[in-house]
């Protein structure tokens, strides 16, 4: 058996969601499968740590496919090309992305569809091409996988597919987190914010995060808990930065927002699991892989009550409307003041976390992939 799989987000450094995705699952699946033949198709010179086992055949192939004119001309041209001359039994395609019109059986994995809501969050192009393409994908696909329930009904409902041809893979948990002892906590807190208790957003600061909604609650947060506490936002810079920076001119403590950038794996684990609690609430998630990772850090969470977070979230968070400061606040404000509350959320991420893990959503991706081959 050969699988060609669109590994173009395995970027060393560089992992976000989907290329998190892509490593975690990829190398369980290539591991645990020694007699399959895997070629990984990269656009850009690959790091040695991607070739997960010996079963697998690397291949660069241009261009970079980092625009939404070179997503076209990698597909259709470069990767069509490979796949009409290897006929492999499956292509797998962890971001989506197909190979229209290609003659062979095809796997892409749709985290979710945020852009047809929401397609001012992503530049104009962007937002084109995936709306343009995206539903051609879905109707090109032999089977399609995606991360929740949530995305599930949202590719059938609005793709026009039918659901028993779409199979749901969940996120898992990454090795990295975990509890804190007290003196970790301190050491952490006098690096990142001053000594001092802090709520935290991880992730990328994309649009859909919700970013400046956040920045407002925790302003109205300060004034009437009168508390020292900071609000850190651990993770990289995204376009659309205009709007963070407005609300945070107007928010009155600015010196109390604290922007980390990209972190380490093992910053990032000390700064999330030293927090009071996770205050993650986009308006817009497949799935939400923080949540997962304050469980396992046994972090109180504030997430949104919208798209897939009450389900990934389960009864280990307090869920808000993500358009009301107001509701944001006041959950700020419980978690600082209850400590009762925060034990309650962390025995509840405790049992919650259990449905998610990096070998389960290796098993179940594997479980799509032979239906596909066998479909």
């Amino acid at each position: 058996m050969q699988i060609v799989v669109n590994t173009r987000l395995l970027l060393k450094d560089r992992l976000e969601g989907i290329g998190w995705f892509s490593y975690q699952t990829l190398k369980r699946i290539t591991q645990n499968n020694p007699r399959v033949h895997f070629v990984f198709l990269f656009d850009r010179p690959y790091d040695e740590e991607f070739i997960f086992s010996d079963n697998i055949t690397p291949l660069v192939v241009g261009p970079q496919a980092r625009h939404p004119f070179l997503y076209y001309a990698w597909l259709q041209f470069s990767v069509k090309n490979i796949l009409a001359r290897m006929k492999p039994d499956l292509f797998l395609s962890p971001d989506g992305f197909l190979a229209l019109g290609a003659k062979s059986t095809q796997l892409p994995v749709i985290h979710d569809i945020n852009f047809l809501h929401h397609p001012k969050d992503s530049k104009w192009l962007t937002a084109k091409y995936y709306n343009q393409y995206f539903p051609k994908f879905a109707a090109e696909a032999t089977r399609i996988a995606t991360v929740s329930e949530f995305s599930k009904q949202e590719i059938s409902s609005h793709y026009k597919i039918d659901a028993s041809k779409i199979d749901v893979v969940y996120n898992g948990i990454h090795s990295f987190f975990k509890p804190m002892e007290e003196v970790a906590k301190q050491k952490t807190r006098e690096k990142f914010s001053q000594g001092k208790n802090y709520f935290i957003n991880v992730g990328s600061l994309h649009p859909r995060k919700n970013i400046p909604s956040l920045v407002k609650a925790f302003a109205e947060f300060k004034k009437e808990s009168h508390s020292d506490f900071k609000l850190v936002l651990a993770g990289p810079g995204f376009w659309g930065l205009s709007d963070i920076h407005t609300a945070l001119e107007g928010s009155g403590f600015k010196e109390d927002i604290i922007f980390t950038g990209r972190l380490s794996d093992a910053d990032l684990a000390l700064v999330l699991g030293s927090a009071t609690a996770l205050t993650f609430i986009p308006y817009y998630e497949g799935f939400g892989i923080p949540l997962v990772e304050a469980m396992e850090a046994q972090v109180p969470i504030i997430t949104s009550n919208v798209t897939s977070l009450p389900e990934i979230a389960g009864d280990a968070a307090l869920l808000v409307n993500p358009k009301e400061v107001t509701e944001i606040k006041n959950a700020m404000l419980r978690i600082y003041k209850d400590e009762d509350l925060r034990k309650d959320l962390i025995v509840k991420g405790t049992i919650q976390k259990q449905k998610f893990s990096w070998d389960k959503s290796a098993d179940l991706l594997w479980e799509s992939i032979l239906k596909t081959i066998h479909s």
